[in-house]
């Protein structure tokens, strides 16, 4: 691991790095009943859009924004696990878990990346928390799991083959 002025970086896959810039012990685990992320919509990307077509009806779960793909928000008969619209992300369950997850064992590469934020610069990737997490996300700094020490679990191979991996094109 060398380092530069700009952060730390970081070799997450072989030839494949990051600049890191964000604390080194921040640690991250989803808590129970938390599903801030699930409140919005998901980017999907090519590769995403296809896996998402063998797993799921892509007429009734996704919608075209702005040129893009995403999953599709949708208005939920509860007062959980819901945005302050009652939406949330078509697949996320009553339950509070997704369903591309949990019966999957799949989900999209934005919602790996959660809660870090992706950007291209000097084509060189980028990685920080999104500045919404700090405000929102429970699961930061309540475990042992350090982001650093995981990121191949955070970052899918993926995001080094697109032209536009920022993270911050929402619904």
């Amino acid at each position: 691991m060398s380092t530069d002025q700009t952060g730390q970086r970081v070799e997450v896959y072989p030839d494949r790095e990051v600049i890191v810039e964000f604390d080194p012990d921040l640690t991250f685990e989803c808590v129970d009943d938390c599903t801030w992320c699930c409140q919005h919509g998901v980017l999907l990307y090519d590769r995403d859009f296809l896996g998402l077509a063998e797993r799921a009806n892509l007429n009734e779960s996704t919608t075209e924004f702005r040129g893009h793909d995403f999953v599709r928000r949708e208005e939920k008969d509860r007062e959980e696990h819901v945005a302050e619209d009652g939406a949330a992300c078509y697949f996320l369950r009553e339950d509070g878990l997704c369903a591309l997850h949990a019966e999957h064992d799949w989900k999209p590469a934005r919602c790996s990346v959660f809660p870090l934020a992706v950007t291209l610069e000097d084509g060189e990737l980028h990685v920080d928390i999104r500045d919404s997490a700090h405000e929102h996300c429970e699961g930061l700094n309540v475990s042992e799991r350090r982001v650093i020490d995981e990121l191949d679990a955070f970052l899918p191979e993926i995001l080094w083959e697109l032209d536009n991996p920022d993270s911050d094109r929402e619904l």
